[in-house]
């Protein structure tokens, strides 16, 4: 290829697509729904690409690219890292789902993820319930998060959040010496399926939790069951606190915020937290600031919905399998620490590592 058609394939979609080492991108669009759809699968070394369909409102095509290549790439190492048999993938539905989401449409988008054989494996994120799961499941066997009534393991967020608590402890331990939370001041971004289940472990041990979202309904809510103090969202990073945990969307984590962090501790539940994992990493370690690396501590809903894959699912089992990330979280910590790197770079080290002899062994012989 030519210098020049070079670049220009590096600086469009498909230049994208390879940057990441992705190994396809599907777009999908139907015109009697509506649907306009991505599925991105990253790397299938380990086992088919499971991760969640998230429907979000996008501003531009380009900002739900890059949503759903740096989602899928996550959910490669989030599995690697987990010991899970799994490949990573994400697919993004734009839109806004309070409008266009319908028995129709959710079928629709079934049908898309049932043409790619199995290669990926869908399930819920954010804006999508089990009831979109069971019309997604209507037209293809390749989804999970299926309600508890149909064999399935319901909503995983209950488990994601869990894990986060366990990601959160250890990182404590790391920085405080020990990983009780009693007393600590923990602001949490983000009060959804997965921030509220995170602030009822917290107020069950004591901590003094404060909390932020979009939404103010869902705000006072959190705060009227809990005793959780609201806070503005503009107000959340400069709060005085031990512990962020953002739980929203991602890149929170940027130039402009982790100036204002008055903290010892980022651990939360949201995906891509560093806009740039590399130069947010490290800025992050100038600030004194530990980070639980994201993919590592919210592993708990792909774990979740990887028990009902494999078949028998039984929530117990997915709960014990999630408390193996308290002793994976300091692990990552302890090589960071180690090798002076940023945590981020000593999971993705650690996930890639795995990936590799791992396809050394499956290759035939």
């Amino acid at each position: 290829m030519e210098i020049k058609e070079l670049e220009r394939v590096q600086t469009g979609v498909l230049g994208k697509v390879m940057q990441m080492g992705h190994e396809q991108v599907v777009f999908c669009y139907d015109e009697h729904t509506g649907l306009r759809a991505m599925i991105a699968i990253h790397n299938t070394t380990l086992g088919p690409a499971l991760g969640g369909t998230r429907m979000w409102n996008y501003a531009t095509e380009e900002e739900a690219l890059t949503d759903v290549l740096r989602l899928s790439r996550g959910m490669t190492f989030k599995a690697a890292i987990s010991g899970l048999n799994l490949g990573g993938g994400k697919a993004v539905i734009m839109g806004d789902a309070s409008k266009l989401k319908t028995e129709a449409f959710m079928r629709r988008f079934g049908k898309f993820v049932n043409s790619l054989g199995g290669k990926y494996i869908t399930a819920e994120d954010v804006n999508m319930k089990t009831a979109d799961m069971e019309f997604i499941s209507m037209e293809t066997k390749h989804v999970t998060g299926l309600p508890e009534s149909m064999g399935g393991g319901g909503d995983p967020s209950p488990v994601t959040a869990y894990g986060t608590y366990l990601g959160m402890k250890a990182t404590a331990k790391k920085v405080f010496g020990s990983d009780s939370l009693a007393g600590k001041r923990v602001g949490v971004q983000g009060v959804g399926q997965v921030g509220m289940h995170l602030v009822d472990h917290l107020i069950k041990e004591n901590a003094k939790v404060f909390i932020t979202d979009i939404s103010d309904e869902k705000v006072d809510a959190v705060a009227a069951k809990t005793g959780a103090i609201p806070v503005p969202m503009e107000k959340i990073y400069s709060l005085d606190m031990d512990i962020y945990a953002p739980c929203a969307l991602g890149a929170t984590l940027n130039d402009e915020t982790i100036p204002q962090l008055k903290c010892a501790v980022v651990a939360g539940a949201a995906n891509n937290q560093l806009k740039d994992e590399t130069r947010h990493g490290y800025m992050l370690i100038d600030r004194g600031i530990t980070y639980a690396p994201d993919f590592l501590i919210n592993a708990g809903g792909l774990i979740n919905v990887y028990n009902e894959y494999v078949g028998n699912y039984n929530r117990q089992r997915a709960y014990e399998q999630a408390e193996k990330i308290y002793t994976t979280c300091l692990n990552i910590l302890n090589l960071a620490s180690r090798e002076k790197i940023s945590s981020q770079e000593a999971a993705i080290r650690t996930a890639e590592n795995r990936i590799t002899e791992v396809g050394r062994v499956r290759i035939p012989r």
